[in-house]
């Protein structure tokens, strides 16, 4: 069974940047797709990145195109998001999944991480 943990959050000021990380183990990275998504106290769950097993598809939210990037590490079975130009609304507890596609990804990833990584930013 696939496992994945983030970190990397923090509280930081708007306009910083961070980068959130997600360790996999249990599995070779390599064959996954993953992807990233973050949820705001009384908001509902929002798509933020995901990223195809072979790196060759890429998709991001509306809300962070232009300033967030999704890469994986294979040899390091771990996956990332780069962060630039934060905003307050991009607040949020951050998660990373996975699964075999894209789409599966994108639609209900077998493998979620289980506490996610808290991103703060302040005005």
């Amino acid at each position: 069974q696939l496992q994945l943990v983030e970190s990397g959050g923090g509280s930081v000021q708007a306009g910083d940047s961070l980068t959130l990380s997600c360790a996999a183990s249990g599995g070779d990275f390599g064959y996954y797709a993953m992807g990233w998504f973050r949820q705001a106290p009384g908001k509902e769950r929002e798509f933020v990145a995901a990223l195809s097993w072979s790196g060759a598809t890429v998709k991001y939210g509306d809300s962070v195109k232009g300033r967030f990037t999704i890469s994986k590490n294979n040899a390091l079975n771990t996956g990332y998001l780069q962060m630039n130009n934060l905003k307050p609304e991009d607040t949020a507890n951050y998660s990373c999944a996975a699964d075999t596609t894209i789409a599966m990804v994108l639609d209900n990833p077998r493998w979620s991480g289980a506490q996610g990584t808290q991103v703060t930013v302040s005005s």
